[in-house]
């Protein structure tokens, strides 16, 4: 009993305590705007999901963070295996939510949805990491980045063709971030964004549907179409406006409690704090978010090898690129393509999953230097 106490006290004197109480504070804060924003419908599953998912990811945040991170990767094989199929499953076995055309869920015992691509986020960070972590000084190579390349574009890809184009740039996003951190040469950046740019109007006129091509051009006249595909946003934006500085209280909010806001618990939740909380209310929003991407980047920094901070980038990419485009939506700078707030929006798989990657962070930080001593036992 002793001994384990013990280990307990390591585990605390060791552990990032600072990232994780803003996560705790983050998911809190998030229970109760969902909550608030589900309340007239008299149905608490969605809180009582948020509540149970904030308990099981934190769990398996401190349970993955005991283990060093450089193990975990050690079996990119299996967890490129567990990454990948429950995604494949989705194009045979996938339901689609009430409100969504994408059949990216799957249906567990108990009524419970899981979304497989919010897993295979956390799975190819660290396969990802692991492939850059190998190349060291062949980093350089053509043939290598090209490789890395493809690597990249298998998620990206398949999550394409699931017909989640949000979550399909949020693994480009992460892929950019990871590569221009491992040293490849600017030049390559350089000519990828050149062919980016050129293949702007192929991509909007060839491969994106009506309806992407129509949120798009709402941006540009957000009047034109209130009702069709500007509804959302501007229901967002009413609602924003309606808060103020201080908002309309807790519960109170004329726009959340009437159910006018789309999707006010999950994508537009922001858009919800804005009414009940006010601008400072979002402001403490922004500041908690921008503290964890900080912190994982601070983490990135002090982890004793390449692979460690690739980790880290990943995941600081993956919030990072979450975070601008779902306040782009909410505020109307960038089109709905369903991607979620970290820590806020509702989704029981994507706070699970979202832990899983602070807990990677969490090893890179607990194994940074020699000072972990209660995994030698």
């Amino acid at each position: 009993m002793k001994n384990f106490f013990a280990r307990i006290a390591d585990y605390i004197r060791e552990s990032d305590k600072l990232l994780m109480l803003l996560c705790f504070f983050s998911s809190v804060y998030g229970c109760i705007a969902v909550l608030s924003a589900t309340r007239p419908t008299g149905d608490l599953r969605q809180f009582i999901v948020q509540v149970a998912a904030l308990i099981l990811g934190f769990a398996c945040a401190i349970f993955v963070s005991l283990f060093d991170y450089k193990n975990i990767a050690r079996f990119w094989p299996a967890i490129a295996f567990v990454g990948l199929i429950p995604v494949f499953l989705t194009f045979y076995i996938g339901v689609a939510p009430d409100g969504t055309d994408d059949k990216a869920w799957l249906l567990l015992p108990g009524g419970i949805s899981f979304q497989p691509s919010e897993l295979l986020k956390i799975s190819f960070m660290i396969t990802f990491a692991f492939h850059l972590y190998k190349l060291e000084d062949r980093i350089h190579s053509f043939l290598h980045i090209l490789l890395l390349c493809l690597h990249a574009a298998i998620p990206v890809l398949i999550i394409h063709f699931q017909g989640d184009d949000g979550t399909a740039l949020i693994f480009a996003f992460i892929a950019l971030c990871m590569m221009f951190v491992s040293g490849i040469k600017l030049r390559y950046f350089i000519i990828a964004s050149v062919l980016g740019l050129t293949s702007v109007p192929f991509v909007f006129f060839f491969i994106l549907s009506d309806q992407q091509r129509s949120r798009i051009l709402t941006l540009f006249n957000p009047e034109s179409d209130l009702l069709g595909t500007g509804w959302q946003q501007w229901r967002g934006r009413i609602a924003l406006a309606n808060g103020g500085l201080f908002g309309r209280g807790l519960f109170k909010g004329p726009n959340v409690q009437a159910q006018t806001v789309p999707e006010g618990y999950n994508d537009f939740i922001f858009a919800s704090i804005g009414e009940e909380l006010g601008l400072l209310g979002c402001l403490v929003v922004i500041l908690l978010l921008s503290a964890i991407c900080l912190r994982v980047l601070s983490n990135a920094h002090k982890s004793r090898d390449s692979l460690g901070s690739f980790i880290c980038v990943g995941v600081f990419a993956m919030l990072t690129a979450q975070i601008i485009v779902n306040l782009g939506m909410c505020l109307s700078l960038s089109p709905v393509i369903g991607v979620t707030l970290p820590f806020f929006s509702a989704g029981g798989s994507s706070v699970v999953c979202l832990y899983l990657g602070i807990g990677l962070v969490l090893s890179v930080y607990m194994h940074r230097n020699s000072r972990t001593i209660y995994l030698r036992d």
